[in-house]
This record gives C-alpha cells, structure tokens and sequence, in this order.
C-alpha cells in the first residue's frame, strides 16, 4: 500500500480574513520584510497553489498575516490501494479456467 500525499494551500482565505483583498497591496508589504517580488509573481502565489516556496517568503506571509504555516498550508495523506493489473499473457496458468 502506498501514501499519496498533498496540500491545500489557503493564502487567499487567510487574506481576505484580514482586509487585504488584492496581491498589489502585498507588493509594498512584502518589499518592507525584504521580498522583493513583482506583482505578476504573488498574483501567481495568491491565485494558485506554489510547487515550491522560500521559507523567507512564507515567513514574510507569516508576519503580514500574523498567522502560522499551518494556517496558510494544510497538507493530508491518504492510502492507495495499488494492485498490478494482469493480462491474459501474464496471468498464472493456474489461474485459468
């Protein structure tokens, strides 16, 4: 049995919770911490979901929002039943009827 594993990733609830509604006024917040990002590139974190993420970004986003990691990224796990699928040419010729 295998484990598949994600993360849900909640920027733009965590925002809108606090009154900021739009990436541009994250632009100036983050420049003040030392981030220096475009607008183009939180709009991308605020409207998807990142693959990956500097930590000093996400603490940036910490500090804004004063909120933690785990209110910003939720991950879960769940089992997959992985069974090999056999065709006739590779089934066990006991198994044939």
């Amino acid at each position: 049995m295998k484990r598949k594993v994600g993360y849900t990733w909640k920027l733009r609830e965590v925002m809108a919770a606090h009154g900021i509604f739009t990436t541009t006024e994250l632009v100036p917040m983050l420049r003040d911490r030392g981030i220096e990002l475009s607008a183009s590139q939180i709009h991308r974190l605020v409207s998807g979901t990142p693959e990956r993420l500097s930590l000093q970004v996400l603490a940036a986003f910490c500090d804004i929002l004063t909120c933690t990691p785990a209110d910003l990224v939720t991950a879960y796990g769940s089992d997959t039943d992985v069974r090999p699928i056999l065709s006739g040419a590779h089934r066990n010729p006991s198994e044939v009827a």
